[in-house]
Formats: C-alpha cells, structure tokens, sequence
C-alpha cells in the first residue's frame, strides 16, 4: 500500500472515529490500525475494544449508541439527543482534520447536521452505506451535503448510489475478508446461534432461539449448541440459556470464532454483517430477523425485500431468510430441519459462498475495492484550517 503524498511530510492526521456498535467498532478499528502503518495519528471518538485496543479512550460508553428499532430508540431518546450534542461539541473543541462515522446510520446524519450547522470545516465520511437499496431509497440525495464521501462495505452499493444521487461513494471491502476459510460441508458439529448484539435484538429472538433449540438440539449432525458473543453480553447470555433444555456454549473470545466456524454443521443468524463473517468463513446458513412493529410497517411498504448481506450481493436467494413480524419458532425450524438433513443443500451454499468471496475480493468492474485508508488521506489537506 502506497502513502499518499500529502501523508508523507511526518504531520499527525487528527482523526475523531465513531462507531455506534460492535460491527462498526471493528469496522473502524481496522481503518486506524491501517492508518497507523502510513500516518502518524491522533486518535479521538466513540467506540468499544476494538478502537480501545488501538489506543483510544472512548468520550462515552459506545453501548449508549446501540438501538434498533422505534422502541428502543424512544426508550432512549433524551440521551442519543445529548450525545449527539455532546459529540458535536468535542469536534468542534479539537477540530480533527477528518471525522469518520461508522454506521449509526441515523445518530451519524444527525452529528453530522449538527457539525455542518456548528460551522466544523473539517472532512466528513460515512464508513458504510445506508441500506437504501432495501428501504427510504430517497435518504441517498439527502446525504449528498453532509459527506464529502461514502466507503461501502459492499460491493454494489457505490452503483447505487450513484444512481440515487448519493455522495461520492467507493468500494473499499470488509474487514471479515480477512478471517475467509476454504472448508467442506460438515458431517457433524456445533449449531451456531447468533441472536444479535443490540438489546432490542436479544429480546426478541432469544425466546424464539431457545424453543427452536428445544426442537432440533438432538439432532443427529449436531454435537452442540454455540454462541459466539462480545466479551460485554457473555455474562447476560450465560444467564440467558441457563435454563434451556440443550445445554449451550457461550464464547466470547473472538479469536475462537475461526475454530467455531470451521467446525459448525450450521449457523441460524439475525440478519446483519455477521451473515457476510459467515459467508466469508463458508457457514451454511439459515436468516431470521424478528421486526418490531414500526420496522414491519417500513419494510411491508418497500415490498419485503431480500435481507440477508449473501442473498442480496449474490443476486439470488442462496440462503433461506425468513423476516417476521412476529416470533415464529416453527417457521424457523420447517427450515433448520431440512438442512440439518440435507449434506447436498449445505454444499451448494458453501459453493455459492465461494463465489461471493471473490466478488467482495474484486469488487465491481466499475467500483473495484480500494484499500479504506488511502480513500480517508485523500481528503486530508495538511494545509487546512482544522490542522494549523
């Protein structure tokens, strides 16, 4: 990877991060520690271990930031206004030269309103695209005057966006690309279950999980039940499947997720990035996503579109998905069930998953990948007002 020219002279880029959740933390925790191997940094923000682990002390907890859905988002209204106030502030007290905003979709347009109304003259990136292909396809203009560039995760999203009059917006990857395995389908092995990591989330599809594990836990290619997790919801999930009928592994270290995932017969996944972790590690793989109901009524009115990250990049539905309205545990398991039975169903999704890896490797032929690092020091000016 080449520096550009305007990070070579030895100054410090002043760089506040903010990642809202555990998918962008280590989102962003890559981005700086491929920012550190060209530049020296200062480093500010918003995030969890992953950016900790880099050297960052966190303006507030990053746990605060992690909602979805209507109702979570009113149950903590009053402190998301005060953080985004709070981090507006910050900014404009230390005035970065760059200020990247991880995901967060709606916290980050609203820090970065507010930045633009506070007169910041620094640069401004979102780090993921909205998922406007899937709903609200008219928020891409609306981003057009907050950000001077959009880094995609996937790779037909700067097309896109393009099209729908977005920021300038390029392909640059996902940090899962690195943890990608060549594997067979699996004889026998763990169950993986992955209920999410937001408390929304968990609420809804833990009792949904543990009524499915009741049915399909003694299967006979299974020998266990597995959640990988994040060190902070370890103690709440042990807590959580004490009392199920299988017993379950939580595993929390995420250097084990490798060896997990090399071993499972089958993931069962809440939609998110994490089908794409488990595309990339070839897991087959069942999707569900519990709704709440503000959600149902957005997603019913732009027709119910395909959800899950592997369906949606492939074109095709290679993965069964099921999105509920309500919790439905049988309807998820009239789906389990059949792949757990079925060795030829598991390996074509390992074939297609083969094929995505090399599509997320290369990018489209008009987006390659760029790396995201050299995407963030070509809107560093050294000469700007913000860096004086």
């Amino acid at each position: 990877m080449t520096a550009p020219a305007n990070a070579t002279g030895g100054e410090r880029l002043r760089l506040f991060i903010l990642a809202g959740e555990p998918s962008g933390d280590r989102i962003a925790g890559d981005l700086v520690s491929r920012l550190k191997r060209l530049v020296p940094l200062d480093l500010s923000g918003v995030g969890g271990h992953e950016l900790e682990a880099q050297g960052m002390r966190s303006l507030y907890p990053m746990s605060d930031l992690a909602v979805m859905g209507v109702s979570d988002v009113i149950l903590r209204l009053p402190l998301l206004l005060w953080r985004i106030e709070q981090t507006a502030r910050a900014i404009t007290k230390s005035r970065p030269d760059i200020v990247v905003l991880v995901d967060s979709q709606d916290f980050s347009k609203l820090l970065a309103r507010r930045l633009k109304a506070l007169g910041f003259a620094g640069k401004l990136i979102l780090y993921v695209a909205p998922s406007v292909w899937a709903r609200a396809p008219e928020r891409a203009a609306k981003l057009t005057p907050l950000f001077e560039e959009v880094l995609a995760v996937l790779p037909f999203e700067p097309a896109v966006m393009q099209r729908l009059g977005g920021p300038p917006t390029c392909y640059v990857g996902h940090p899962a690309l690195g943890e990608r395995l060549v594997r067979d389908v699996v004889e026998r092995g763990p169950l993986v279950l992955l209920p999410g990591s937001r408390d929304g989330e968990l609420r809804r599809h833990l009792p949904m999980f543990r009524e499915i594990v009741a049915e399909v836990g003694a299967h006979p290619a299974l020998d266990g039940i597995v959640i990988p997790t994040l060190p902070a919801l370890h103690e709440r999930l042990t807590r959580e499947v004490a009392d199920w009928p299988v017993p379950v592994t939580i595993v929390s270290d995420r250097a084990a997720r490798s060896d997990i995932y090399r071993t499972a017969v089958l993931a069962l996944a809440v939609s998110g990035t994490v089908t794409l972790e488990l595309a990339l590690a070839r897991v087959p793989m069942v999707v569900t996503y519990v709704l709440d109901p503000h959600q149902a009524r957005i997603y019913t009115k732009h027709g119910r579109p395909p959800i899950s990250l592997p369906n949606r990049i492939l074109d095709r539905p290679a993965v069964p998905e099921r999105v509920q309205d309500a919790a439905d545990a049988e309807a998820i398991i009239k789906v389990v069930r059949p792949l757990l039975d079925n060795k030829k169903a598991r390996q074509e999704q390992i074939e297609a998953f083969g094929e995505l890896a090399l599509l997320m490797e290369a990018g489209e032929a008009d987006f390659p990948r760029q790396d995201p690092a050299d995407r963030v020091l070509a809107h560093w000016d050294q000469r700007a007002p913000s860096a004086e």
